[in-house]
């Protein structure tokens, strides 16, 4: 069986979140749903439980990962509930977790999935004009490594359809680069080139 796509959604958390932000987590939310992924949250309220709420109204999978180690802290809309007792660490595990990610506001703790995000260059979309931490980084990089850019966009059909197309463009990167890796190794062995460096090293 395929392995489903999985979209970490983050953003504020109830302190913080506005009804606009609950508004578009939601429909992203739930645009992930019907795109058949799975949706992760921090598990937690604001941006997280709203679009657990959207993809849970649409019939989708949530998972909320929660940095606290008693699962009944998660939101009422996580189908599944990994409960860490990591604290902060447990941003690492999100953005490890996700294919994708979209942003939707945030303060210092979304930057912070996003910088774990970041860090393993995994495709990133963000909400354009609605504050939070993340807003002077959209469509740019977080340092000089430009690692991977942060593609801002306006609606949440759009974040859902963008990091989609994203998340099939990383893939397919991915598996170019394991055929390319294949076939010179296979030139490698052919040549000889193998045989070679395993004599010289045996010397």
């Amino acid at each position: 069986m395929t392995k489903k796509r999985q979209i970490l959604v983050i953003g504020n958390n109830t302190n913080g979140c506005t009804p606009k932000h609950e508004k578009i987590a939601y429909e992203v939310g739930e645009k992930i749903a019907t795109s058949n992924s799975v949706l992760i949250t921090g598990g937690l309220g604001g941006v997280m439980e709203a679009a657990s709420h959207g993809a849970h109204d649409a019939h989708g999978l949530t998972v909320g990962i929660i940095p606290q180690d008693d699962a009944t802290l998660a939101n009422q809309f996580c189908d599944i509930v990994i409960p860490t007792g990591m604290g902060l660490a447990r941003d690492f595990l999100n953005a490890l977790s996700a294919d994708g990610i979209i942003i939707v506001g945030g303060g210092s703790g979304t930057l912070s999935e996003v910088c774990a995000a970041y860090m393993y260059k995994k495709p990133m979309v963000a909400i354009r004009n609605i504050g939070g931490s993340i807003e002077q980084y959209i469509d740019g990089f977080l340092d000089h490594r430009k690692n991977i850019k942060i593609i801002g966009v306006d609606t949440p059909e759009d974040a859902v359809a963008k990091i989609l197309e994203l998340i099939s463009k990383y893939h397919n990167k991915d598996a170019e680069s394991t055929d390319a890796e294949i076939i010179d190794d296979f030139n490698k062995i052919k040549s000889g080139e193998v045989l070679r460096m395993a004599q010289k090293s045996s010397d």
